[in-house]
């Protein structure tokens, strides 16, 4: 990437930063947890079958190599567990718990399983105990808070393995032996600083490398630090390192922050900048524009520095796609005190909005690729700056992606800031439309139903009562489609007062129809007419006489539903008015069709087969071939009941003559049949 937002033709970066990524040492604590697998738990003992998982513990301090003796046991037992490896990490890099609910939905979807979007905690972590009852799999719960998180993923299946890394013990979950992690011996942290260090100073001078090693406690993090350090410096003896650390001033007790206050001292001025404002990164994961935007430099610039941090062991590669890094628990802590003893607050507070500010410029963009046919939206792409532009749609969608856990975590920071409003609501908006735009609203839904949240959570603190509605709105929908119908209508509810209060007709109108339909859904027909009643006031009195017709339908298909029959006909037919005069021809169609359905149903076969004779004649009209087969099998369901039976067969026949026609050459018989049915139930659906 040199002057373009992504660039997706590069080569994969390794997890671990190039070849940096063969496990050293802990033959002790690998034998012991593997033993640990195999030992009898107390349930076994006293004579009964374990209910739940067997859960590994590997304790340690960040840095430690926790995570990665938890990866190596996984490599090393993961052909004995066929259903795979599930990873979720409990803590965000500041140590905040990561909600259960998010983490038990992130392990659904890797086991490429439905989560409805807003679903409680406790039922979605029910989901995935229940998707993991029948399985062999391996569970591996990174950086647990506690040992609350751990229990409520647990699986209630013997046959699975929980592999849990946490600061301390898991007080509260039977059965468990902690594997608690030291330093490094010495020959493998010898051996990991020569990886990064280079082989010729450690074999020259073996002892110093030793004394290095000691002076670092083993600490898998110093040590990296300490190669990272020595290798960016050739002529740097391993002894002068090892005497700077043997005669720190002792401030600071752990080895990796000793180290780090060398490595940064000798940083450049502005590389030091961009690595204290790395701590405001989202969710710990940077690429160049964050870094840029935080650093107010250029992209190439950050680039360059977050390749240097690399090879100095203060970040690791992410591998994915695109440029990307991880900012190592261990060092959070560091860089957020390192940038609140150097940056003024209003330093910080201005990094964080350049860096929203860049994030919504690179989610227009994202947005903005995707509707290219239109001329106003070329103009206004070609106006946007070079650097924040995506070169095709495809870079676009693989960099939202691959940035999704940022995105999201930025937006939950913006909000929780309190001081960025007005930038967090232009976030979530962007964000919004970006994931609606290139993965569609309902493969997006979990993830906007937490921006939705997050918006409701802003209007109401600034009383907005618009926007407030317009989120409720959302989430109503939300969980209407998720099948929560009396939470929709709460939601709703609130929505319609927030829209009055906004004195917003738009959404006030917009309420009152999604109340309707809520009270439909749960077979109130007659409150469902009511609101719809009302709703249709607002757009007649607005002029809106598309709107009004559609509504004049849904009312008049809650008293169908409610067997009025009378009051349906009367709306039906002011629907086809209200089609007929804004001139539109399929709805005049469909409004025909389900008037001259709500006829037969009310004992008027003659009527019905006049009005499905108008319906086809409209429909031939239209040319739309589907609607005008739906049609004629409309006409057949009558003919049939007028006792024409012969008639009725020749509308079919030329229904299923249209579909054929409209299908494609190698679409099947049994496809064609199934389209039929498909139209004939839409047409006559209550």
């Amino acid at each position: 990437m040199t002057d373009q937002a992504v660039d997706t033709g590069g080569a994969r970066l390794s997890a671990q930063g190039g070849t940096h990524d063969h496990f050293l040492g802990r033959v002790r604590e690998l034998k012991e947890l593997r033993a640990d697998i195999e030992r009898a738990g107390l349930d076994t003992l006293s004579g009964r079958k374990a209910p739940r998982a067997r859960v590994l513990l590997i304790a340690g301090r960040p840095g430690s190599g926790r995570t990665a003796l938890a990866e190596e046991l996984v490599r090393q037992v993961a052909h004995r567990y066929p259903d795979g490896v599930l990873r979720a990490r409990l803590s965000e890099p500041d140590g905040t718990p990561v909600p259960l609910g998010r983490a038990a939905r992130d392990l659904l979807t890797a086991l490429e399983l439905p989560a409805p979007a807003g679903a409680a905690e406790d039922e979605l972590t029910e989901a995935l105990r229940t998707a993991l009852a029948d399985r062999r799999a391996v569970l591996l719960l990174d950086d647990a808070a506690g040992a609350e998180q751990v229990d409520a993923l647990l699986p209630e299946a013997p046959d699975c393995l929980v592999v849990a890394v946490s600061s301390g013990p898991l007080t509260g979950i039977a059965d468990v032996r902690p594997c608690t992690l030291g330093g490094l011996d010495t020959k493998s942290a010898v051996e990991l600083l020569t990886r990064y260090a280079g082989g010729v100073r450690i074999t020259v001078d073996p002892r110093s490398a030793e004394s290095l090693a000691e002076a670092c406690q083993g600490h898998p993090a110093a040590l990296v630090l300490a190669g990272g350090w020595l290798a960016a410096r050739p002529q740097a003896a391993l002894s002068d390192l090892a005497k700077r650390l043997n005669t720190d001033d002792g401030t600071d007790a752990a080895p990796p922050a000793r180290l780090f206050r060398h490595v940064h001292a000798d940083l450049p001025a502005p590389a030091a900048r961009i690595l204290r404002l790395l701590c405001l990164a989202p969710a710990g994961l940077v690429d160049p524009h964050t870094a840029s935007a935080l650093a107010g430099c250029s992209v190439d610039a950050a680039r360059a520095a977050l390749d240097d941090f690399v090879a100095l062991g203060l970040l690791r590669t992410v591998d994915c796609p695109l440029p990307q890094y991880d900012v190592p628990g261990w060092l959070h802590p560091l860089l957020r005190a390192r940038a609140e003893a150097q940056e003024r607050p209003a330093e910080l507070q201005l990094a964080r909005a350049r860096m929203l500010e860049r994030t919504v410029r690179l989610l227009q963009a994202c947005r903005a690729i995707t509707e290219t046919d239109s001329p106003q939206a070329r103009e206004k792409l070609n106006a946007m700056p070079r650097e924040v532009r995506f070169p095709n749609p495809r870079a676009a969608a693989d960099w939202l992606r691959v940035r999704r856990p940022a995105l999201l975590a930025s937006a939950r920071l913006a909000v929780a800031d309190g001081e960025l409003d007005n930038l967090a609501r232009r976030l979530m908006s962007q964000l919004v439309r970006a994931m609606v735009a290139h993965e569609g609203t309902q493969a997006a839904a979990a993830d906007l139903y937490d921006v939705h949240g997050l918006v409701l959570d802003v209007a109401e603190r600034q009383g907005l009562a618009r926007e407030q509605a317009a989120a409720l709105l959302n989430l109503g929908d939300v969980d209407a489609r998720s099948g929560r119908t009396r939470e929709a209508l709460a939601r709703y509810r609130s929505a319609l007062d927030a829209g009055r209060r906004a004195h917003d007709p738009y959404a006030t109108g917009r309420a009152m129809e999604s109340v309707g339909a809520a009270y439909q859904e749960l077979g109130d027909h007659d409150r469902a007419a009511d609101w719809f009643g009302r709703a249709l006031a607002e757009r007649l009195a607005r002029g809106e006489d598309e709107q009004a017709a559609r509504l004049y339908g849904r009312i008049a298909t809650a008293h169908a539903q409610a067997g009025r029959h009378g009051e349906a006909l009367r709306n039906w037919r002011a629907a086809v008015a209200g089609y007929r005069r804004s001139g539109d021809l399929a709805a005049h169609v469909r409004a025909l069709s389900e008037l001259a359905r709500v006829q037969e149903h009310a004992g008027r076969p003659e009527e019905a087969l006049r009005t499905c004779h108008e319906a086809v004649e409209c429909a031939r009209r239209a040319d739309d071939l589907r609607l005008h087969a739906a049609l004629q099998l409309r006409l057949a369901d009558t003919l049939e009941h007028l006792g024409d039976p012969t008639a009725a067969r020749l509308h079919r026949v030329a229904a299923e003559r249209m579909l054929a026609e409209e299908a494609p050459e190698d679409e099947t018989g049994a496809e064609q049949d199934a389209n039929a049915c498909e139209i004939r139930s839409a047409s006559s659906q209550d």
